[in-house]
């Protein structure tokens, strides 16, 4: 997304701005820059976005804004699919929650204790992620309440309704008799999504964001996976073996983007780094230089990094595998410009990161192909190693 919106523009608290930042986001993606306006104004959304836009800070920032921490109620109500996403929605809440007091999430999902999920619901959590069945199972249990609900969201709509959780979704949003709002987010509309919609949702949002395809630069790109402590040492002999000439890395945080900058300008390298710690003006004249060919390599946060328009980047390297699809995909779409091939590299440095550049790779249709840096300098493929055959027993 190449509009200007920052997280700032859309009004958020201190704590919330002090949480994205420290994660590393400092501009929402499309589906957040259209979604959080209509959640904060209590409006039903009704969202099609394929996964890894970023849809969960789309409902999970203007939930946790709504949420009033002096009431131990639960206020906002996520449902999920499966375990594994209602797990992973339930860390990113908690992600952003970092400079707030006295806001709890419970996750709740089937397949697992109960007890433990009922000691969870004792705390008195202000937000509940669950998948349907076990919610049902709670509340009939009356171990929790769902009178003080203001803020609904369906995730991964189409799913759920698929899985033949239709009943239970519709009977839980029908006990929901005070609730202010509903979200129902999907990669598909399906004619069950449609009918929720028409049953619950009152002069709804629609907000559409399309897969991109279109257009697409041609860059070629690899991956190179080794230890933590090798990543520094092997993005250096990359750049420096590939004779490239003009270079921006891409870090996650501040601290890392600074950290890598001193490492690599004490190896003699000819490097600057902008982030969000570091004066707008000097900012500025760092990227002047950067685009003048007066600076070899650019280090950049993705905040920092918006407004540079370079068109002869040789290579782009990503230090850290982004958080989100679109990231990467504004990333590597800083070389390859103006019809010439560009390059496009990620550092492996742990099993997270390979999923999630897998991921990346498989939502956006990208070949990733996996290398090796020799101790020659040399670049080859990296042999997949088959399956051992398993042995033949003879009787």
């Amino acid at each position: 997304m190449e509009s200007n919106i920052t997280f700032q523009d859309l009004g958020l608290s201190e704590a919330m701005l002090k949480a994205l930042e420290k994660k590393g986001y400092g501009y929402p993606t499309t589906i957040q820059a259209e979604a959080i306006p209509h959640f904060m104004q209590w409006k039903d959304v009704i969202a099609k976005a394929p996964t890894g836009t970023g849809k969960t800070f789309a409902f999970g920032i203007p939930m946790i804004e709504h949420i009033d921490a002096e009431s131990e109620a639960v206020q906002g109500l996520i449902l999920a699919p499966t375990r594994e996403l209602a797990i992973q929605i339930g860390d990113e809440l908690r992600g952003l929650l970092t400079y707030y007091q006295g806001i709890r999430v419970a996750v709740l999902y089937g397949g697992a204790g109960i007890g433990g999920q009922i000691r969870q619901l004792e705390k008195k959590p202000q937000i509940v992620v669950a998948t349907p069945g076990r919610l049902m199972d709670h509340y009939n249990r009356k171990t929790i309440r769902l009178d003080k609900i203001q803020t609904v969201v369906l995730d991964e709509a189409d799913r759920m309704l698929d899985m033949g959780f239709f009943k239970d979704v519709t009977r839980i949003i029908e006990k929901i008799k005070n609730r202010r709002n509903l979200g129902l987010f999907s990669a598909t509309i399906s004619q069950e999504v449609m009918t929720v919609s028409w049953m619950y949702q009152r002069d709804e949002v629609e907000i559409t964001v399309e897969p991109k395809q279109e257009d697409r630069p041609d860059i070629d790109q690899y991956c190179m996976t080794v230890t933590p402590l090798e990543k520094a040492e092997t993005t250096l002999r990359l750049i420096q073996s590939q004779g490239y000439e003009r270079v921006m890395i891409f870090c996650n945080t501040k601290h890392m983007c600074q950290r890598l900058c001193d490492d690599f300008q004490r190896a003699g390298l000819d490097c600057e780094c902008i982030h969000g710690d570091i004066k707008q003006s000097l900012r500025e004249k760092t990227m002047q230089k950067y685009r003048d060919g007066k600076l070899k390599v650019l280090i950049a946060t993705d905040v920092a990094s918006r407004g540079i328009d370079v068109d002869d980047v040789d290579c782009v390297i990503n230090f850290d595998v982004p958080e989100e699809n679109e990231y990467y995909v504004h990333r590597i779409g800083r070389t390859g410009r103006a019809k010439r091939k560009g390059v496009a590299w990620s550092i492996i440095g742990s099993f997270p990161e390979k999923a999630k550049l897998d991921e990346i790779a498989k939502y956006s249709n990208y070949t990733v192909r996996a290398m090796v840096l020799g101790a020659d300098g040399l670049l080859r493929e990296e042999e997949v190693k088959a399956p051992a055959a398993p042995k033949r027993r003879f009787r």
